[in-house]
């Protein structure tokens, strides 16, 4: 069942999208990114993927994307768009936030204030391209809750290795921030994104000890 709904938010009006199975044992928030919406390929992806294992997932587009612009905001009144927007959920099972680039960082400042378990990081912007040595990584580990890592080894925002020891990340193959694989590559981009989808599902199982 596909639930779609305009949510008046601080910020102007946004967008929530939710796909829920018959019996869920666990529910996934994703927001977008800077660059894009949420028919974002991993994105589209997981929405019609994991309500079949039995998680509902609901992503939430933006208030300044659903207005048509194209810059996005400061990271302020993301934050308070997503905030505003996911606490109408009232999701009954255990709830992961995240979101891809600029939408993982926006779930892991507000994933604890929204009582989530976890946080899903797709494509995470470690640093910007042109300056390695500027991390944001503090926005990840502040969640203070468990996360994952989904990064493409192409990433210029950020290579899997660039990532702590003790991060939990799981490197997608010659995939680019958008989880793009070139043509000449082993993996072909159905494998890409169908290595996205079983990284989140078990992780989530091991998280939330869903069905297996």
């Amino acid at each position: 069942m596909i639930d779609e709904r305009v949510v008046d938010t601080p910020r102007g009006p946004g967008r929530l999208v939710q796909r829920r199975p018959p019996s869920p044992w666990a529910t996934l928030v994703l927001g977008h990114g800077a660059g894009g919406g949420i028919d974002a390929p991993d994105l589209d992806r997981l929405f019609w993927s994991l309500p079949r294992e039995g998680i509902t997932v609901a992503l939430v587009e933006q208030p300044w994307r659903y207005a048509g612009k194209r810059v996005a905001p400061a990271p302020a009144v993301l934050d308070e768009g997503f905030h505003a927007i996911v606490s109408r959920l009232r999701a009954r099972t255990p709830m992961v936030v995240g979101g891809r680039s600029a939408g993982a960082r926006v779930a892991a400042r507000t994933g604890r204030g929204l009582g989530a378990v976890g946080v899903l990081a797709l494509a995470y912007p470690l640093h910007p391209p042109s300056a390695p040595h500027k991390s944001r990584l503090d926005d990840l580990t502040s969640s203070r809750l468990p996360s994952l890592v989904l990064q493409g080894t192409r990433d210029a925002f950020g290579a899997p290795q660039a990532f702590p020891r003790e991060a939990n990340v799981v490197p997608i193959h010659d995939a680019d921030h958008g989880f793009a694989v070139p043509k000449r590559s082993g993996t072909t981009q159905e494998q890409a994104l169908d290595l996205v989808v079983l990284a989140a599902l078990g992780w989530m199982q091991s998280l939330v000890g869903g069905r297996r």
